[in-house]
């Protein structure tokens, strides 16, 4: 029961932070450093990564007809840019799968430690606001996801590999490199979310492929965390979403910038204390 509890806060924490650009598991680590869980290391490094699926069907949910090129109320040329969005969408997502797959175990064992987390926190929350107040004196030039090209896609997706140092969060470099481009924050965000959707559901299926590889298998209780965690980070992710698209309408990122650096200077004063 303990455990469910746990479960429930570490889906709200993720739910809340998988689409804003603060680094999700930034977040996660560090409840995780205040609330043990008690289940096997395997089992909670597998947690972390599964329940983001929950965080990523709320996307699905919310953009089902946006994304599904086979609607019946979409008409032949709408099909068609559904089709072309997809397409973009997977070459951006080419990156993480070439550079980001075969090194994401490693960055795990070596570099998801507070010490890189709290540089990459601080980093990006600096690079944010320096590059919020050079973007302000721009108009963007890209406007509607339409106006995105395979090319521009290509290379906001480089920006998403960036995002297998952990602390980096995968909706900030995605967002800031999209902006860095030329696109308005909107398209950045929204482009961010579709990414999110074959990026998180591959790395899932890694890292549940390699726990049952492991010789794992779910306990009763185990499943019941998941699935709490799952559930929870969906509902909360599905109300971020809406919140930040509203937000992105009339805000710049600066702020989250700030709150990074903050964030930042907790993990250094926890890992100092």
């Amino acid at each position: 029961m303990i455990d469910i509890i746990k479960a429930i806060i570490i889906g709200i924490v993720e739910g809340l932070t998988e689409f804003l650009p603060i680094s999700s598991t930034g977040h996660i680590d560090l409840v995780q450093s205040l609330i043990h869980m008690g289940q096997s290391q395997q089992f909670k490094d597998m947690f972390n990564y599964v329940i983001q699926l929950g965080a990523i069907m709320a996307v699905v949910i919310l953009y089902f007809n946006k994304l599904n090129p086979l609607a019946p109320s979409k008409s032949h040329s709408e099909k068609r840019s559904t089709w072309l969005l997809w397409a973009k969408v997977i070459v951006a997502v080419l990156p993480s799968v070439i550079i980001g797959f075969p090194l994401n175990d490693w960055m795990d064992e070596h570099l998801q430690t507070p010490p890189v987390i709290a540089t990459t926190l601080i980093l990006y929350g600096i690079l944010f606001i320096v590059i919020e107040r050079w973007n302000a004196k721009r108009t963007p030039v890209i406007n509607t996801l339409a106006d995105v090209s395979f090319q521009l896609a290509l290379c906001i997706g480089l920006f998403q590999a960036l995002s297998i140092v952990p602390g980096t969060s995968r909706s900030g470099a995605t967002i800031l490199g999209a902006i860095i481009l030329g696109t308005s924050r909107y398209v950045a965000t929204e482009f961010s979310f579709f990414l999110a959707i074959p990026t998180m559901f591959g790395v899932s299926i890694l890292k549940l492929g390699k726990f049952f590889a492991q010789g794992n298998a779910f306990t009763g209780e185990q499943f019941a965390v998941l699935a709490v965690g799952f559930i929870v980070s969906w509902i909360v992710a599905w109300l971020t979403i809406k919140w930040l698209l509203r937000f992105v309408q009339g805000h710049d990122f600066q702020g989250f910038g700030w709150y990074r650096i903050a964030l930042g200077i907790v993990v250094v004063l926890v890992m100092v204390l």
